[in-house]
């Protein structure tokens, strides 16, 4: 019942390439980006664990899902698409 969903990292030596001839370069750490995605309401059931403390449910992404590297690509090149290329790149 587990679907990956898959997205295609670039490689390194084609983002360099890209790189070639900038002359400023910056780098902002998108870390927390991942607890800024909601895991839809139906999906939340699967997302939970037990401690000594208690059940816990998460209601945003967090590391260490499947599918949560892929899911947070793909929403960011949706969000910085207007830009890839032209005025950044990511990976």
């Amino acid at each position: 019942w587990l679907k990956h969903h898959k997205y295609l990292l670039p490689h390194v030596d084609e983002l360099f390439d890209q790189l070639r001839g900038a002359k400023y370069f910056s780098k902002i750490d998108l870390r927390f980006g991942y607890h800024q995605v909601p895991i839809r309401p139906e999906d939340v059931p699967k997302a939970t664990f037990r401690t000594r403390f208690g059940h816990y449910e998460f209601m945003v992404m967090p590391f260490g899902l499947t599918n949560a590297p892929a899911t947070f690509m793909t929403l960011m090149d949706s969000v910085l698409r207007p830009y890839l290329e032209k005025l950044l790149l990511f990976f």
